[in-house]
């Protein structure tokens, strides 16, 4: 992630680390998600659901569940704070998406 992106205004609320996320529309309708935090871990979580949610539809991203983070185990396996942590990354993410899917709803 570039370090003009690490503002405030991109800064997760709700996680123990530094986290921040930014989302971009791209030209054929995709949100590109990046993201980075200073906790190697929470690097790891960030990139994991980078993978799974940035280069689709913000419809694609809100009708995604989470359901992936349990068959990986995550929610068992991460201190409460973590897990809280992830859980508000998510929400940002679902955030985005939903403000761009009104957007693009706008424009039709």
């Amino acid at each position: 992630m570039p370090e003009e992106l690490k503002t405030e205004q991109n800064i997760v609320k709700g996680c123990q680390s530094q986290v921040w996320l930014h989302a971009a529309m791209s030209d054929d309708g995709k949100m590109m998600l990046v993201g980075d935090s200073d906790a190697l871990i929470v690097k790891g979580l960030v990139a994991l659901l980078l993978k799974v949610y940035s280069g689709s539809t913000p419809n694609e991203v809100l009708m995604t569940p989470p359901e992936f983070l349990r068959a990986l185990g995550f929610e068992g396996n991460l201190s409460p704070s973590r897990a809280n942590g992830l859980h508000s990354m998510l929400k940002q993410i679902k955030l985005y998406a939903t403000a761009f899917d009104y957007m693009l709803k706008l424009k039709k």
